[in-house]
């Protein structure tokens, strides 16, 4: 019983030892308020800071899952084109989304990957996906921004295969 009490006071001790250390994912944004299409700008809907906190759940829940332990990823956004486009409403105050082929989703990026201090890849990409109505059914979606985490879903699986 004491060499165990032993060995878990030295877990606590030193804790790179314990285990290995999860990833960890950064998301900054640039200049977000200048984005092309990332907030309903003409009435009622999802403001800006809603879409960006949904936006660096996702990337963050994406890069721990796809990301080895001890590596790193910082992301910074440059650019959100959100699929479709905002339409008002016919007799109504609000302002619907309306998705068409002809909107894909857009997001402009710039990434660094490390590990230990060293880094492994780096890059600016802009993603886009216009097969996304092809590719995703949204009625089988939970969530906001279904077409951007599909597309973000895609890039971490080719960018990061693990």
């Amino acid at each position: 019983m004491r060499a165990a009490a032993r060995l878990v006071g030295l877990g606590l001790l030193l804790p790179g030892l314990a285990g290995p250390a999860a990833a960890q994912v950064r998301v900054l944004y640039v200049a977000p308020e200048r984005f092309t299409d990332a907030e309903n700008r003409i009435a009622s809907g999802q403001p800006l800071r809603a879409t960006l906190a949904e936006m660096t759940r996702i990337l963050e829940d994406l890069g721990r899952r796809r990301l080895g332990s001890g590596e790193s990823l910082e992301i910074t956004v440059l650019d959100i084109d959100l699929a479709g486009f905002e339409e008002p409403g016919p007799r109504i105050p609000t302002v619907l989304r309306v998705v068409r082929d002809s909107s894909p989703p857009r997001i402009r990026l710039a990434y660094v990957l490390r590990r230990g201090g060293r880094v492994l890849a780096r890059g600016e990409e802009t993603l886009t996906d216009i097969n996304f109505l092809l590719n995703s059914n949204p009625r089988f979606s939970s969530g906001p921004l279904y077409y951007e985490r599909a597309l973000l879903r895609d890039w971490f699986a080719r960018r990061f295969p693990g």
